[in-house]
């Protein structure tokens, strides 16, 4: 018999209602293309018709989206490459009650254009009530560039040369300032400036002096740096990038600059990330000086990097809920951890084994704080099983052990943690599964 007569015509396939569900998760033309796949193989004589629904089933993703969710098992809480904060349940709320029509700009009650973000602006300005005018854009490094542009374009930025920093993925701050059109005034050595450097390098070309927070770096030893109470002094805006996004000084973080203490200090401008210690989406800040705030909304240049409703929305929630899952992480009560780590390596018998482990804040914050925890720990060829798996799990391969650090793994994840591991072949009567 012809192969080819064996085939079920394309839309035949389409209404079974075996593929129903698969259609309204991912759409019919993904769905479609997977079915002409699998008519192609019937074809090849590859795939018998009668398994070609449940081949195009296996073959379609489980998301719409081709990211995949993942169990922070590293022990670094804002870990860049894995989306820094995890949002919390009332931001996650607030991203699907936006993900529809909203009155983002709209004023329902008169029916005419509203200020965008209204809630939002509201709840950072509560929280940080030391500045004159807040605005959110759309990551830190978008609030700095604003804030130079609009302050030096064509003018000196006087800037520390101990405060040039790089960042993940080879992005470096002096880059971004020049692109700014704002020419940086080097000042000082890599270990010490002080406050007479800067008083000796302003004069009428200055634009703005720029105190950028060594986020994630120290240096230790022969040191001096001058403080923001001290460059208020000296006549010209003082911009400080604080970088992590901390809202109020915090014990567990000591040595981290917060945004409400630079502001008391007398900066005429800070500007931070919101999607680091503040725990909230992507998202960057800038909080100061009401008049110079609001000459960022104006400029042209923020058009171009304001937030969309969908930041606006888990951002307020994160900045008026419950306290985000990346704070709970940093406080997280070792001795907890421990439990949790003993009751988990016994569910999985031989080999795992509960050891303590020491996490990190991670993100460019906290630069040398220590967050000492706990782990299971497992041989270490079970970290590739893990990553395959769905969920993933990513640990931390040390010393020729697989590490399971629970910093980061909210309790309700557990279970989900446990079933992985076996699936990879790390618990008791496992084996791996060679996927």
């Amino acid at each position: 018999m012809d192969a080819r007569r064996a085939v079920p015509p394309t839309h035949a396939v389409l209404d079974d209602q075996r593929l129903a569900a698969a259609q309204e998760r991912l759409g019919r033309p993904a769905v479609r293309d997977a079915v002409r796949a699998a008519q192609r193989r019937v074809r090849a004589g590859e795939l018998a018709a009668s398994d070609l629904i449940d081949w195009v089933l296996g073959s379609l993703p489980r998301r719409a989206t081709s990211l995949r969710p993942v169990i922070n098992a590293t022990g670094v809480v804002l870990h860049t490459n894995l989306g820094r904060a995890p949002l919390s349940p009332a931001a996650r709320q607030a991203l699907a009650v936006a993900a529809g029509y909203v009155d983002v700009e709209y004023d329902l009650g008169t029916g005419a254009r509203g200020t965008r973000g209204r809630g939002t602006l509201e709840a950072l300005h509560a929280a940080l009530p030391d500045a004159g005018g807040v605005l959110v854009l759309n990551n830190g490094a978008a609030a700095l560039l604003l804030a130079v542009t609009v302050l030096a374009r064509g003018r000196e930025v006087v800037w520390s040369r101990g405060e040039m920093v790089e960042i993940g993925d080879g992005f470096r701050l002096p880059d971004l300032v020049a692109a700014s059109g704002a020419r940086i005034r080097e000042i000082g050595t890599t270990n010490r400036t002080v406050v007479a450097d800067y008083a000796q390098a302003v004069g009428p070309r200055t634009g703005c002096i720029l105190k950028v927070h060594q986020s994630n770096f120290r240096v230790d030893g022969f040191t001096a740096s001058a403080g923001v109470a001290e460059l208020a002094t000296l006549g010209v805006p003082v911009v400080v990038d604080a970088g992590s996004g901390l809202l109020r000084p915090d014990r567990r973080l000591a040595g981290e600059p917060d945004l409400a203490s630079i502001l008391r200090a007398g900066a005429s401008l800070v500007v931070a990330s919101a999607d680091k210690l503040l725990g909230g989406p992507q998202g960057g800040i800038a909080a100061g000086d009401a008049a110079l705030v609001s000459r960022l909304r104006r400029h042209p240049l923020y058009r171009a990097l304001r937030v969309d409703k969908l930041t606006l929305a888990a951002l307020e929630a994160t900045l008026t809920g419950p306290e985000p899952p990346a704070s709970l992480a940093i406080h997280a009560d070792p001795e907890v951890l421990r439990a949790r780590a003993e009751r988990i390596a016994g569910e999985l018998g031989p080999p795992a084994v509960a050891v303590p482990s020491e996490g990190a804040v991670g993100g460019g914050g906290g630069a040398g704080v220590a967050l000492p925890g706990w782990a299971v720990s497992l041989p270490e060829d079970c970290a590739r099983e893990l990553r395959r798996g769905d969920p993933a799990v990513v640990g931390r391969v040390e010393r020729g052990r697989c590490l399971l650090d629970l910093r980061c793994v909210p309790p309700e994840d557990d279970a989900r943690l446990i079933a992985a591991v076996r699936e990879a072949g790390g618990g008791r009567g496992a084996a791996p599964t060679g996927r």
